[in-house]
């Protein structure tokens, strides 16, 4: 339902939301994060610069206005190769009907325009990674750094990175998904952010106390997840069985690795994924990832986490040697480090409970999530999207804080 503020004069003001993704593909965390914001504003209107979901649950089975990207040759395979023009796509957004404006953003999303008797609030799940701290990984994963390509590569960069600057200037509040990416922000942005961790749906997701000797890890099969070096360490261990759920581009190279003792599943539905869960000994993670949404999916089940032990997920994980630890973690994204980890949990593994598992992982709540995005919301709405309501001029942004407090406590 629309938010209504209460005025001096009494008058119950509608205020009209809008929501902009940056792309909607595939249902992923950020997906996860979106659909629970449309839960908090039923009635937003939806935005995006393409829309090729099949499953519409994250949109809460909303129609989605899209960019002129949408309408581009092969958008569909092929739409971030569109990515030069997302900037300008997103910017041609028409959203001066709209009071809040709300942006989940990991790329473009955030850089929409909006006036100054608008409140733009953005949920940064990070600075667009590959134009910032992660340019030169992504260029050498795509194998571009070196030759012509990679002169053009790092040229569209640099201009990505510049407007990416820029936009965050147009932006009223700042939200980050975890204190990592807050700091990632500080350093691209130069402006402080405030940290709501993303939703889990625990709902979905029971508790297992029997555990089985196996362990398991699940996540699209791209370079940076390192799912290739988890399959390389445990099939150097050939006793340890692993299970791997998940599929993706890098899918042959790690079947090519893939030990007798490694179980390779492929894509799955989500039952089979919790069942997975709720079984194992462990779940293994091995990226440095923004927060890591299946790192708590996999303490909601009772499984603690051997985890690189960098970014959000030393947020969402209690590490050996504290105590009622749910996770143990390593050093580097070696095969030596990580089956140092493996070992050091198996001499430790009486100290994990899966009961402790699971009261970690409810922090991370979706209601937790709703409950501070909304107060986040009630506290800064008011003073700058009803201004033209109110039955007396504003000088400055503390002038109306003030006056709002006189009203209600008077």
């Amino acid at each position: 339902m629309p938010i209504q503020v209460s005025v001096a004069n009494s008058r119950e003001v509608q205020v009209k939301v809008a929501i902009v993704h940056d792309w909607l593909v595939v249902s992923g965390g950020a997906e996860k994060v979106l659909k629970n914001i449309i839960e908090c504003f039923p009635n937003a209107d939806i935005f995006s610069i393409v829309d090729f979901l099949e499953d519409r649950e994250c949109v809460k089975g909303k129609s989605v206005n899209t960019s002129f990207i949408q309408r581009m040759p092969f958008a569909r395979r092929r739409y971030r190769a569109y990515l030069p023009l997302m900037p300008i796509a997103i910017e041609q957004v028409d959203l001066s009907a709209y009071d809040l404006v709300i942006s989940s953003s990991h790329a473009v999303a955030k850089g929409v325009l909006t006036g100054p008797n608008q409140v733009h609030i953005s949920y940064v799940h990070s600075p667009i990674r590959y134009a910032w701290d992660l340019q030169h990984q992504y260029l050498r994963e795509s194998h571009l750094s070196t030759g012509l390509k990679s002169v053009m590569a790092r040229v569209l960069l640099h201009y990505i990175r510049g407007w990416d600057s820029r936009s965050a200037n147009g932006v009223d509040h700042l939200l980050a998904n975890s204190h990592f990416i807050a700091r990632r922000i500080k350093k691209a942005y130069q402006r402080e952010a405030t940290v709501i961790y993303p939703p889990v749906d625990l709902a979905n997701l029971s508790l297992g106390t029997q555990k089985e000797d196996f362990y398991v890890t699940a996540s699209r099969m791209v370079p940076y997840k390192r799912i290739d070096l988890i399959v390389k360490a445990f099939s150097q261990t050939p006793e340890r069985r692993l299970v791997v759920i998940g599929d993706g581009p890098e899918m042959k190279k790690i079947k090519s690795v893939a030990a007798e003792n490694v179980t390779i599943l492929g894509h799955q539905p989500f039952e089979v994924l919790v069942d997975h869960l709720r079984r194992a000994r462990a779940f293994v993670f091995a990226a440095e990832e923004d927060f890591g949404i299946s790192v708590v999916e996999a303490q909601a089940c009772g499984t603690p986490v051997i985890a690189f032990g960098r970014g959000g997920v030393l947020e969402s994980v209690i590490g050996l040697p504290l105590e009622r630890p749910t996770g143990v973690f390593f050093g580097e994204q070696t095969l030596e480090s990580l089956l140092e980890a493996v070992n050091r949990f198996e001499d430790h593994a009486h100290l994990f409970d899966p009961r402790q598992c699971r009261r970690n992982a409810e922090r991370f709540s979706s209601e937790n999530f709703k409950t501070a995005l909304m107060s986040f919301i009630d506290a800064r709405l008011p003073y700058a999207c009803v201004e033209q309501f109110l039955p007396y001029p504003v000088r400055d942004p503390l002038s109306v804080e003030e006056r709002h407090f006189d009203d209600v406590t008077s």
